[in-house]
């Protein structure tokens, strides 16, 4: 009768180990599902909108105070290419290398002074996006928020902040000088030479350059990659999550 009996004990226990594990395998495989459903569509564009408020707010912060753009060796505005020969000539003006020393550093003061007004452009452009594509973007390249924000944005915050950059440049920044100031005393000079006998001779060309247009062309791609390193770093660093909506969203990108 034990012969009979035992085989019979040690299947049902097999079986009732079999259900154990398999019960736990599909409780972890529901829950997966549950905890990737739970994150839907809305979630993913409040994160992916989140991560982008959080970007814009780092990099205005990092670049909107002194030397926030002329000490940083990535970002630093120097003189447009245009004025290149002014470089190259500088030794014709008296005083001319301060001259130079001085534009450079008025035109780093004025995008310092006017970033800080960028939030509100960018917030409000930010609100009134739609990603139809949010899992697209939330899982593509490091900088995929960035760019998408870059592409569907970039004109009507250039019209929006152009003013601002405007009225930076007319503001006496750098020893009581505007940087408009400090640049038309450099061109000035030059152009002086340029359209002398000597300039003329010496094969010089006059330099004109619209800085409005410049500084801000300068002052929003230094935005734009402050802000790509912002979301590569809440993409790749969960210390950089620092709500729960950024962990939520971007937690998912851990389990890629």
């Amino acid at each position: 009768m034990k012969k009979i009996i035992y085989p019979i004990v040690f299947s049902l226990i097999l079986t009732v180990t079999s259900c154990a594990e398999l019960l736990q395998v599909a409780t972890q495989v529901n829950n997966s599902v549950n905890s990737t459903q739970s994150i839907s569509n809305t979630d993913n564009i409040s994160g992916l909108k989140n991560a982008l408020n959080v970007g814009i707010g780092q990099a205005v912060e990092n670049l909107g105070i002194e030397n926030g753009f002329y000490q940083n060796a990535a970002l630093k505005i120097l003189l447009p290419k245009e004025a290149q020969p002014i470089i190259d000539n500088i030794k014709l003006i008296p005083g001319g290398q301060k001259l130079v020393d001085n534009a450079v550093l008025s035109l780093n003061r004025s995008a310092e002074d006017a970033v800080k007004e960028a939030t509100p452009i960018f917030v409000s452009a930010i609100k009134n996006m739609t990603i139809g594509d949010a899992k697209e973007i939330l899982f593509g390249n490091e900088n995929a928020a960035t760019e998408y924000l870059r592409k569907n944005t970039y004109s009507q915050l250039q019209l929006a902040f152009a003013p601002k950059i405007g009225n930076s440049l007319a503001k006496p920044l750098v020893a009581g000088i505007s940087t408009n100031e400090s640049w038309n005393t450099l061109s000035s000079a030059y152009n002086s030479v340029a359209n002398s006998g000597v300039g003329v001779i010496a094969g010089l060309k006059p330099v004109d350059i619209n800085l409005e247009n410049y500084v801000t062309q300068k002052a929003l791609d230094a935005l734009f990659i402050r802000i790509a390193d912002e979301e590569k770093d809440i993409r790749q660093n969960p210390v950089a999550r620092i709500n729960e909506i950024l962990k939520k969203v971007f937690g998912q990108l851990d389990k890629k």
